[in-house]
């Protein structure tokens, strides 16, 4: 497979990229002139993922692949870079996930979404790795949520999964600034997404799930996912509720525990009739009919964000970065002031 020469600007894998989430980024880098291959388990989002990227005028590459398994997507690597060439971008989408209590959880199921979730992420830096030190270049994209920061009730074991990821990144960042390596590592924090994930997460109760309000579509992390590969952050969060969810979980994480115990559960199942296709945390629900980018939310999903938005322009990112330190010294000020008084 040999890829376009008018409009290429380099070669990205996307991880868990036939749907949801990861689907939206396949299309804005497709859209942006980048060669893509997709990883993924189900054949019809695969397929209809790279003919989507094919439509762009793009080489696309859609591979079968479980992300355990850490050779299949070291093998994944090998094939990318013999079929479309060297992986200048690799990002890391793929999760599965379940709406239960913590004790009703079966241990093989929690398993399940922590090799997914986490050691998916670890496999395919593992790989990317592999292809970018030999050159020195290459930007790796971690795709997180708000809740790698605060756990929520009902996603334990998910939350778990992303809490990791977050210091695994951190260490992987530090080893490569240690040997003064150009490859960049960032990552990228998602709010609730209006994704098909909904439609196929485990799930203990009669209720069909939904996201955490206020809910957002996956077009808004297509496009931060590329421009932190593309600008070299180091970290970026989507949706002011992202914003407000780990500042508040840094600053009164008591009022959150409160807050979450009252609302958390039943913040995250919908009253209104909803097809289910089954779990997919061991089997694929789109192996024959593509699910797209877009869940069943289109009615409440917005389509614009102010503050990642605003994260993309130089002035006002400053001025976002200096949110968290100017409510520590706040903080800092509050307890200083209360022992004071006292």
């Amino acid at each position: 497979m040999t890829s376009s020469t008018t409009n290429r600007r380099g070669v990205v894998v996307v991880s868990g990229g036939t749907a949801g989430a990861g689907r939206a980024i396949v299309r804005e880098f497709a859209s942006a002139g980048y060669d893509v291959a997709v990883l993924g388990r189900g054949r019809a989002g695969l397929d209809a993922a790279a003919a989507e990227v094919r439509e762009k005028g793009q080489a696309a590459l859609a591979i079968k692949v479980d992300v355990s398994d850490a050779q299949a997507v070291m093998d994944a690597a090998d094939r990318v870079e013999r079929e479309i060439g060297p992986i200048d971008v690799w990002v890391n989408v793929a999760f599965v996930g379940a709406l239960r209590y913590f004790w009703h959880t079966d241990p093989d199921l929690y398993r399940r979404i922590t090799e997914v979730t986490y050691l998916g992420q670890v496999h395919g830096t593992m790989a990317a790795l592999a292809k970018m030190r030999e050159r020195d270049a290459g930007s790796i994209v971690q795709v997180g949520s708000a809740l790698a920061y605060r756990g929520i009730p009902l996603q334990a074991a998910y939350c778990g999964a992303k809490h990791a990821i977050v210091g695994f990144t951190e260490s992987v960042i530090a080893e490569l600034k240690h040997e003064r390596s150009r490859i960049h590592v960032g990552m990228v924090q998602l709010p609730g997404m209006n994704t098909p994930q909904f439609d196929w997460n485990d799930n203990e109760f009669d209720q069909p799930p939904m996201p955490v309000a206020p809910i957002f579509q996956p077009e808004l992390a297509g496009r931060a996912v590329r421009y932190v590969a593309e600008h070299r952050r180091r970290n970026m969060w989507v949706g002011v509720s992202t914003a407000y969810t780990i500042l508040g979980n840094r600053f009164a994480p008591r009022v959150l525990d409160w807050y979450l115990a009252r609302s958390g559960v039943s913040g995250q199942l919908s009253d209104q009739p909803a097809t289910r296709r089954g779990a997919n945390a061991y089997e694929p629900q789109d192996e024959v009919r593509d699910a797209g980018a877009h869940g069943r939310f289109d009615d409440r999903a917005h389509a614009r964000d102010p503050w990642s938005a605003a994260s993309m322009h130089p002035v006002a990112a400053a001025s976002l970065a200096a949110v968290p330190l100017v409510l520590s010294c706040a903080a800092t000020g509050l307890r200083r002031r209360g022992r004071r008084r006292s």
